[in-house]
């Protein structure tokens, strides 16, 4: 089932396209935080987000630059801004699609359809993790905090993949030797340390400090 993520200012008409799409096996969403937008999609972690422009705090092209920051997902504009302007500057900041309001649910039900069928028949869903602010994307294989972005290594991206996956869980030395190396055996133990320290230094060059927590005689953890 496709998570889809509805980020419009009239909730009558936000809760009326959520129960439509449920009707057609999505699990949709309305925001309903205006003012914590990537708090509630990092949450969901949809595929495809609808996004109108006018919206309260923040605009949707605020918000689609902060989507595009960490995300690939499809985002649809759904706008009574149906000037050529604001169509034209939606498509330039990553918007994949534009439907002027108001709209028949059918034909959006049918461009989401395509959209998504034309975006996970040829590449694989992309997906994140997230802890305290920290975004692992899992298909860049990069870090994203605030507005910095670190391009990770292979073990560096693996390490904080099963950290991030097991949050406020102790996880073993071996367990993440086996994950780097597919193996826990004829692998020097300080190896591991030296990966880790070496993490360490560059999450703190983008801000991140005291990320990863050294469990004595145990493991790692992020909280």
């Amino acid at each position: 089932m496709y998570r889809i993520l509805i980020v419009e200012d009239d909730l009558v008409i936000g809760k009326s396209i959520a129960n439509y799409l449920n009707k057609w096996n999505y699990q949709a969403k309305c925001i309903t935080d205006f003012r914590n937008v990537m708090d509630e999609f990092l949450a969901l972690d949809p595929q495809l987000v609808l996004l109108d422009i006018s919206l309260p705090f923040f605009n949707g092209y605020h918000w689609c630059n902060e989507i595009r920051k960490i995300s690939k997902i499809p985002i649809i504009f759904i706008s009574s801004a149906s000037d050529n302007m604001n169509i034209v500057m939606a498509m330039d900041i990553g918007g994949d699609d534009f439907i002027v309001k108001p709209f028949d649910l059918s034909v959006l039900v049918a461009k989401i359809n395509a959209l998504i069928r034309r975006t996970y028949s040829f590449q694989g869903q992309v997906n994140i993790l997230e802890r305290n602010g920290v975004v692992l994307n899992l298909n860049d294989v990069c870090i994203i905090y605030k507005d910095e972005k670190l391009e990770l290594t292979k073990n560096d991206f693996k390490i904080l993949q099963v950290l991030m996956e097991n949050p406020g869980k102790v996880v073993s030395r071996s367990e993440i030797m086996t994950r780097l190396w597919d193996s826990d055996s004829f692998i020097d133990d300080n190896t591991l340390t030296v990966n880790v320290t070496r993490l360490r230094k560059k999450l703190e060059e983008i801000g991140i400090y005291d990320f990863i927590i050294t469990k004595k005689g145990l493991g790692y953890m992020v909280k």
